[in-house]
């Protein structure tokens, strides 16, 4: 049966003094701290982000989202001359996006909006939850343009404008496919060195995909986390990465997701213990009273109060083990969110 108190909002609740919420990247991406959890036991010590290549076994799986952030802060100016934002979220064909846009009272059905010489974009539609459909009109690479004019979308919580180095600090090594407008930030903490050092070891890394979207900042609202409305995210697994996830899990090796994206993404595809492959949109919510079907380790950062990421790991680890981790972590004084230390569970 399950307890009451794990579908309600308020029990994923701690104090987080404000200084300990990182507001930028360490130096070298391996340096940062790495709280590890027993999930049996309960059991915690403090490592070395590098100390991973010790704690993970030759048999294990890791598996990564391979997504790329894409530059999604637009700043442009009407005729007008008035400053507005337009942020992507979307791309619903060639030259079209779904986009938040501020001051929303000031683009409306029709607007034209100049980012740069280059680029600029018209208000064409309004959608039902009040964003914004824009048609872009450019010259040259969209892309490449796109790297110049746009700003990296950091989170709500890092209290600063984005710098030129974000573009590189808030992506991760292995990035491949476009399309996310937030880093799956566990993956940050990954150097290419220390990729090759796991895979040395006899590791076996594989790739999903998952494009974050905004809503991966959505608190939940609802006191019972039962009515909350989960966002929708676009993932895709290829045939030959579930075969030999599926080959690995009947042998008995854990398998290790690198972030809460990889790890939607593989619950996602989840059919009766056994992982199918292809290609849609996911909405699924994992919380305590959910059973992760593929998913036996995760390597994460520390989340948000109240947030479905902290229900996740609620979920694979035991909230009364989260609850006491996360307890620790404030008083060791580690770094938390996109740009903070690092949590191993198994």
């Amino acid at each position: 049966m399950q307890k009451t108190f794990l579908t309600k909002k308020s029990s994923y609740r701690y104090q987080l003094p404000s200084e300990l919420i990182a507001q930028y990247p360490k130096d070298k991406r391996s340096a940062s701290r790495l709280l590890y959890l027993n999930k049996n036991t309960g059991d915690i010590s403090h490592h070395k982000f590098t100390d991973i290549l010790e704690l993970l076994k030759p048999s294990d799986v890791l598996i990564l989202n391979r997504t790329k952030v894409i530059p999604a802060r637009l700043l442009g100016k009407k005729s007008t001359g008035a400053k507005v934002e337009v942020f992507l979220l979307n791309q619903k064909n060639d030259k079209t996006w779904e986009c938040l846009v501020k001051p929303g009272r000031r683009l409306k059905v029709g607007t034209e909006v100049e980012f740069s010489q280059d680029l600029s974009g018209k208000i064409i539609d309004r959608t039902e939850d009040g964003e914004r459909l824009v048609e872009f009109d450019w010259e040259g690479d969209f892309w490449e343009i796109l790297e110049k004019t746009g700003k990296t979308p950091l989170p709500p919580y890092i209290k600063r404008e984005s710098i030129e180095k974000d573009k590189e600090t808030y992506q991760t090594v292995y990035a491949r496919e476009r399309g996310s407008v937030a880093a799956p930030t566990a993956g940050l903490h990954f150097t290419r060195e220390l990729l090759n050092k796991l895979k040395q070891k006899g590791i076996e890394i594989l790739e999903v995909l998952l494009h974050v979207g905004l809503g991966t900042f959505q608190m939940v609202k609802t006191e019972n986390i039962n009515e909350h409305k989960m966002h929708s995210e676009f993932c895709r697994i290829t045939q030959e990465t579930a075969e030999r996830i599926n080959k690995a899990k009947s042998q008995g090796r854990r398998i290790v997701a690198v972030g809460t994206t990889s790890t939607r993404t593989l619950e996602s595809f989840a059919e009766n213990g056994i992982l199918t492959s292809g290609a849609h949109w996911t909405d699924i919510f994992i919380y305590p009273g959910k059973k992760l079907q593929i998913t036996d380790g995760l390597i994460t950062n520390f989340h948000l109060p109240y947030s479905t990421l902290l229900m996740l790991v609620s979920a694979l680890a035991g909230y009364q083990n989260i609850m006491n981790a996360y307890k620790i972590a404030v008083n060791e004084k580690y770094r938390f969110y996109s740009y903070g230390d690092a949590m191993l569970i198994l």
